[in-house]
């Protein structure tokens, strides 16, 4: 299984929350002109369900009327709607905490496609239990007519399902109602461990770091921060997942509502998953203390936040094993190749940085923002729940430091590494450069024996070539002369010398790489150009400065003269 199924686009954080006056509408797209002049009241009043005919058919449209098609298209909440798999029943898991922070399992309910009116009625009319603090819904295989129920329900902003179904992280509050309740969302982005279904070795083995496949390999897996971090050779991946959660707080006697969105990725953290996960956090006794002191359904949210915690944990312990793994393969093989896992983990790291900021920042906004239906408790129990509030955000605050800090300290590490493999390399190739130096010592001293070999024979080998020239100074039988000797030498060696110097000539122009042989063929003409310049100017410069010291000189005798004459004047 390749990566590019796990890889998600970068999210466009610009449509994370309700604070974006334009919801997904980017710069160059055109605003609705029928949306400008619609006579529809921005905020339509709420409906009770009773005689509506099915509002939830027009969601989202029918409680947020600036939510236009095209921006309903661009969010993906059209496609979710529109194009999902009616053969798939989509599964809603509940857990139900009751006011003594119990947790029980309220079983799960299938909407299939047939069932979406009967399960309408049962949503838009339902009757919970009096002792009922908060129920949490856990969707699976999310379906559009499912999508548009809730959303009309609950009066969910479209912003919870378009953050979630384009994995934006964003966390807002809206639906502020003194005293009786608001909606909070947390979308974030985290890293898990999953273990990879390919078969293929992620990395090469010990007994082959040096051959190709690690090659193959490092060219496979491009630096893309949104797609899984192959590690290990326990065929493991670190793998971006999503925590999506709203939740409806409120004191009208139904109590809260939490609603988790899965997607259809495989390797997410799926609802049955995750439903466990929560109900086993009500059988804590430290929980059980905090849900019975505070009827506060926050409390309930952090144990969803605890659940990112714990996978961020396990997933950077992996990447610690794996970076010690790759130092003890350095440190015994200095593959070179192995670099560019080196660099696709310290990109990995450094967005790390980034998701772990969000992460510290939600848990900041869940400890910020109040809930307004506790003002309705008296002010003894308030704070104290307030007080239990702080403390467990703190707790989760000094957990993501320490993160952090064990991000921190594996990027350093890992820049060690790297360092390491620099060095080693640049050992080895030091210790190649001097095994060509010596070679190279070891030739000239060869030519250099050659070159004593040759001037011995130069005399002699001179002498035999002039008595064996052909003229009659030497000969008397031949035609020849010595003048004739000269006029054919003389001219050959002057030709000679006039083309080695026009290919070693670009320094005499100024445009040295466009300048072609034959333009260097005139390479007198600019060389006696060059030299008259130099002197014409050295000539200049003697004139300038001949004239400057004539002028001197005559300043300096008139202030002389007017001094004798000042000293003659002053005589009694």
């Amino acid at each position: 299984m390749t990566e590019s199924r796990y890889t998600r686009p970068p999210p466009p954080h610009r449509h994370a929350g309700p604070s974006a006056p334009w919801p997904w509408i980017d710069i160059h797209d055109e605003v609705d002109a029928n949306q400008l002049e619609s006579p529809l009241p921005p905020i339509p009043p709420l409906c009770d369900h009773n005689d509506c005919g099915g509002c939830w058919k027009g969601y989202p449209q029918s409680r947020f009327p600036n939510w236009t098609p095209g921006q309903v298209l661009r969010s993906g909440i059209a496609d979710a709607v529109r194009d999902y798999d009616a053969t798939d029943p989509c599964i809603i898991h509940y857990v139900n905490v009751d006011t003594g922070g119990f947790f029980t399992d309220a079983e799960k309910h299938f909407v299939r496609e047939g069932d979406v009116d009967v399960f309408w009625n049962e949503i838009a009319h339902e009757t919970r239990p009096s002792n009922l603090r908060v129920r949490a819904l856990f969707i699976q295989n999310l379906s559009g007519p499912v999508l548009q129920m809730l959303g009309a329900k609950y009066n969910i902003e479209p912003f919870f399902f378009s953050s979630s179904l384009s994995s934006i992280p964003s966390r807002f509050q809206e639906e502020v109602r003194p005293g009786k309740g608001d909606h909070i969302t947390i979308t974030l982005s985290f890293i898990r461990t999953v273990r990879a279904t390919s078969s293929k070795p992620l990395f090469p083995s010990d007994h082959n770091l040096s051959s190709t496949s690690s090659t193959d390999i490092s060219s496979e897996q491009m630096i893309n921060t949104q797609a899984p971090l192959r590690i290990g050779q326990d065929m493991h991946m670190l793998a971006l997942d999503l925590l999506s959660v709203h939740l409806i707080r409120r004191n009208d006697g139904l109590g809260s509502t939490i609603i988790s969105y899965h997607g259809h990725d495989e390797n997410a953290t799926s609802a049955p998953y995750l439903h466990e996960r929560i109900r086993f956090a009500g059988q804590s006794v430290y929980w059980q203390s905090i849900f019975q002191k505070s009827p506060d359904p926050t409390f309930v949210l952090l144990t969803f936040i605890w659940h990112a915690m714990y996978a961020w944990d396990e997933a950077l312990e992996k990447l610690y094993g794996h970076i010690c793994w790759m130092e003890s393969q350095i440190m015994r093989s200095s593959d070179m190749d192995l670099t560019r896992d080196l660099h696709t983990i310290q990109a990995h790291l450094l967005h790390y940085s980034s998701l772990l900021e969000d992460f510290r920042k939600s848990v900041v906004f869940v400890n910020d923002t109040l809930n307004p239906a506790m003002d309705s408790l008296p002010n003894d129990e308030r704070l104290l729940s307030r007080k239990l509030l702080e403390k467990e955000c703190n707790n989760l605050l000094i957990e993501v430091e320490r993160l952090e800090k064990s991000r921190t300290m594996q990027e350093r590490r890992l820049k060690n590494v790297m360092n390491l493999v620099f060095s080693t390399v640049n050992i080895l190739d030091s210790k190649r450069m001097q095994d060509l130096t010596e070679a190279a010592v070891r030739d000239s001293a060869a030519m250099k024996q050659i070159a004593y070999l040759s001037m011995i024979f130069l005399p002699a080998s001179f002498v035999a070539g002039v008595f064996g020239m052909n003229v009659k100074e030497l000969s008397a039988q031949t035609l020849g002369t010595l003048p004739h000797y000269f006029a054919a030498a003389f001219p050959l060696t002057a030709v000679t010398v006039w083309i080695v110097i026009a290919f070693q000539s670009k320094h005499l122009f100024k445009n040295r790489e466009t300048s072609s042989f034959w333009a260097r063929l005139a390479w007198p003409i600019l060389m006696f150009q060059s030299l008259f310049s130099k002197s014409k100017k050295t000539r200049t410069s003697l004139s300038s400065v001949n004239v400057l010291n004539q002028w001197n000189t005559n300043q300096q005798r008139r202030r002389r003269s007017t001094a004798a004459a000042g000293a003659i004047y002053e005589l009694p």
